[in-house]
Order: structure tokens, then C-alpha cells, then sequence
């Protein structure tokens, strides 16, 4: 049997991942010295009490997990004779990969006949969310690994992904976005507008003065970029910013029609913690990112 994952970096919730057959790794954060492992240390996210923190300037850190925490999730299936296939956040911006190419190389030692897939959605959040459905509907409708995979090499790079934050501590802190020199510093109101590449990175493509503009731009993103975005479908994160979110929402209707197939979700914690609150985003499938 081919069991799938995916990470708690990629916004699919224990009740999204039911749905699909998903089974969720925990990638945590910490305050204060104390770390928390998302839906393991709590069953459900309060997205409004965390940002509230940071907008009280908490400032969270993110770490890698262990090479013996992988373990912890994939052994068991090994031992009762599945296949693993992995969807993942981006390699790029986490060094945790490393821990599991090591522990699947150590498990596949001891279970040799065993296979281990994986995927790069080559994003986070909802830029991985929209592929890690759609592949959650491959993997429903009874597709096999090796033709999960198959179309995924021909469909991960044209899911894109723009966004625009608020506050610049939280980039400046996690040091995670390139490009953003020349927005540091500058005046009150300035919003970097921010892509992951197909490189997976998170790179400043420019910046906006006040929210109505920085909204306005990612629209604009989507009609000069979108494909078949009626076909697939259109995600929209904030972080505790349901007004914007809604406005998104709302402007999106309007250019595309009221047929469009529309998920808002709240950014996770650890992912969040990088870019602070008042964050807003949009998902869709693109000619290219």
C-alpha cells in the first residue's frame, strides 16, 4: 500500500488531511525557548491568539526536526510493508531535509525492499497546499506513485504564489527572503510583494505603499499569469487578517467570476512565525511562477 505525507508547513490541517489520506509531520517553532509542534502539542490552531503575540513582538525561531523524528513517522509503515510518498515544502528554505534523507537511507537499510517517494512542492503554505491537493485527488482517485510523479514533474512549477506582509521584523528576522534590501528601512506602510521562484526560495519582486495597492498587485499577478484557473484551485492565506483576506476574496470574484473555486485558510504557526501578521496571499495555477 502507498501511505502519503505532507508537513504542517504546507497549511493542510489533521481534518484536510483525513480527507485526502494524508498523514501530517509536525514542523515546530519556538517562544521563548518553549517549542511546539503543530496538531501534536495542540489539536487545533488559534490563529488570531498566536499573531496576536507576535503583534505584541514575540518574535518566534523555527528548527529542523531530527532525523530520528522522521523515523518516528515513517518506521512504522516500513514494518507493516507500505510505501512512503513524501509532498513537502520547499528543500530550499530548511535544512530538516538532510535529517531525512538520512533516516530513510538508514530505514531502507533495515527494510530494504521497501520504496520512499518524494516530492519538492518547491513552496510553503499555500503554494505547497495547492499541489499537495491536488495530488491528495490523484492519490483518491487510485493514481499510482510513479504517475503522482509523474505529473508532478510537468505540474509544480506552474502553481505560483504572491503575497505581501506587513511587518518587516519577521523577514529581517528569519532572514528566509532575498531581494528585501532595498525595502528595509524605508517609510511607514511599504508592503514587499513576495513569490516563491522555481528555484523554492522566497524572492522580493517589489513593494507597494498601502495595503489597496499591495492587494491590487497580486490580482494583477493572477490575470497576467493565471491558466485554466477555473480548472483548479484558487487558495487565499492571511495571517489573522480576515478583512484583507475577504477583500482578496471579493476582488477576485469580480475579475474571474463567482464560479471560481476558492479556499481561504489560515497560514500555520511555523511558517507564520517568518512572516508575522497581516500577511496575504494567493495560489493559483499559472503559466508559469
Amino acid at each position: 500500500m502507498l501511505i502519503l505525507f505532507t508537513d504542517t508547513d504546507t497549511d493542510l490541517t489533521p481534518q484536510a488531511a483525513k480527507q485526502f489520506g494524508y498523514h501530517l509531520i509536525s514542523m515546530p517553532y519556538s517562544i521563548d525557548g518553549k517549542t511546539t509542534y503543530p496538531y501534536e502539542d495542540f489539536e487545533e490552531f488559534d490563529a488570531h491568539e498566536f499573531y496576536s503575540m507576535l503583534r505584541f513582538g514575540v518574535l518566534p525561531n523555527t528548527s529542523a526536526i531530527s532525523a530520528w523524528n522522521y523515523k518516528k513517522y515513517f518506521e512504522p509503515h516500513f514494518r507493516n510493508g507500505d510505501d512512503i510518498l513524501y509532498v513537502h515544502f520547499s528543500a530550499a528554505m530548511s535544512a530538516t531535509f538532510e535529517a531525512m534523507e538520512q533516516a530513510v537511507s538508514e530505514l531502507q537499510k533495515q527494510y530494504p525492499e521497501r520504496k520512499f517517494y518524494s516530492i519538492d512542492t518547491k513552496g510553503i503554505t499555500i503554494g505547497s497546499l495547492n499541489i499537495v491537493e491536488e495530488i491528495g485527488d490523484l492519490y483518491k482517485a487510485g493514481k499510482t506513485a510513479e504517475e503522482i510523479i509523474a505529473w508532478a514533474k510537468e505540474e509544480v512549477d506552474h502553481f505560483a504564489v504572491y503575497f505581501f506582509a506587513d511587518d518587516l521584523r519577521f523577514f529581517k528576522h528569519s532572514g528566509r527572503v532575498s531581494g528585501l534590501a532595498g525595502t528595509m528601512g524605508t517609510l511607514l506602510g511599504i508592503r514587499p510583494i513576495i513569490h516563491m521562484n522555481s528555484e523554492g526560495k522566497m524572492v522580493s519582486v517589489g513593494k507597494e505603499k498601502g495595503r489597496a495597492k499591495a492587494l491590487a498587485r497580486l490580482i494583477k499577478y493572477v490575470e497576467e499569469l493565471g491558466s485554466d484557473i477555473d480548472k483548479h484551485r484558487v487558495i487565499v492565506a492571511h495571517t489573522d487578517s480576515p478583512d484583507i483576506a475577504q477583500e482578496a476574496i471579493r476582488l477576485l470574484k469580480e475579475k474571474f467570476g463567482s464560479g471560481l473555486r476558492i479556499e481561504l485558510v489560515d497560514v500555520n504557526p511555523t511558517a507564520g512565525s517568518h512572516c508575522g501578521p497581516n500577511t496575504v496571499g494567493i495560489s493559483f495555477h499559472a503559466i508559469h511562477r
